[in-house]
């Protein structure tokens, strides 16, 4: 007997070796591409002596492309704030169809959301981006451009932000009816005691006591969108300007980066400027990321 129990004893701490090993790794791992992001992207301050304030607030983008050339411009300001109104928008579309799915899977009808509507709902994340690329560029721009004839064509910030809003859609959706789901019953009892209806106790009591949960789910989809590069380089027409309606094309980060990096020289204030616009994304995604820690922290306050 004591052998059996010195034996699971030492299975149980080999195993707990394993797990904690894979826990430093990613904790390793994540360190390392922050610290080499954080070196590659300082490059463009260092070593080609350009402002964060010309690099983040203005819109003259012509970098030099040979290694120890430097002297061009490296504003970025068209793109990031095409990614500002490409994501803004996504989630102004997406978060009332979002919201309503989460609140008819939890509350409205539990058993058909929970067998058929959730299961549908997460297929969406498996699909490819460049499905979601295609299907825009293929039925949204045209829908676009005959509805509302803009003069550059359908490909526009309009386009983007559909496509976005339906990448976004399965993400805030569970996240929301999992937060909507962990309010406890007494507080909807306790709603309909006092005489409220359904739709009351819904938006008066359920929404707000899960509203900590829903916004990690929003931050948890805005954090998708700003990171998605190939569907949006594919809808959003890939024009070096500001974007003077919604019908109007545009670029962003993302697009820039995936397009031309592995067009420009290594070490060259083009290549470099690309690495910073990386470790721009890099530090965003870490801002949200605290943010979600934040709200989940206040939750269990």
């Amino acid at each position: 007997m004591d052998k059996v129990v010195q034996k699971a004893i030492a299975s149980d701490k080999r195993w707990r070796a394993l797990y904690v090993f894979c826990g430093l790794l990613i904790v390793a791992l994540t360190l390392l591409m922050g610290a080499f992001l954080l070196y590659q992207g300082s490059q463009t301050f260092i070593k080609a002596h350009h402002s964060l304030w010309e690099f983040l607030f203005t819109s003259e983008w012509a970098p030099n492309d040979k290694p120890g050339i430097f002297g061009g411009k490296v504003g970025v300001a068209i793109y990031i704030v095409g990614s500002l109104e490409t994501c803004l928008l996504a989630l102004l579309i997406c978060l009332p169809f979002a919201i309503g799915s989460a609140v008819y899977m939890t509350e409205i009808s539990p058993k058909i959301g929970e067998k058929f509507f959730r299961p549908a709902t997460e297929i969406y994340v498996s699909i490819p981006s460049v499905v979601y690329g295609w299907f825009g560029m293929t039925k949204i721009v045209p829908l676009i451009k005959k509805i509302f004839h803009p003069t550059m064509g359908g490909f526009s910030v309009l386009a983007a932000s559909i496509v976005l809003a339906i990448m976004i859609f399965p993400t805030i959706t569970t996240v929301s009816a999992d937060a909507i789901k962990s309010v406890p019953n007494s507080y909807r009892e306790g709603a309909y005691g006092l005489g409220a209806t359904r739709w009351q106790t819904i938006g008066k009591v359920v929404l707000p006591a899960a509203s900590g949960g829903i916004l990690t789910g929003v931050i948890l989809g805005l954090a998708r969108a700003i990171g998605e590069a190939l569907a949006v380089a594919m809808v959003i027409g890939k024009t070096r300007a500001f974007a003077t309606s919604l019908l109007s094309p545009t670029s962003n980060l993302t697009s820039e980066i995936a397009a031309d990096m592995g067009n420009t020289a290594q070490g060259g204030e083009f290549n470099l400027a690309l690495w910073t616009m990386a470790l721009l994304l890099f530090i965003i995604s870490i801002i949200l990321i605290v943010l979600i820690h934040k709200l989940a922290n206040r939750k269990e306050d």
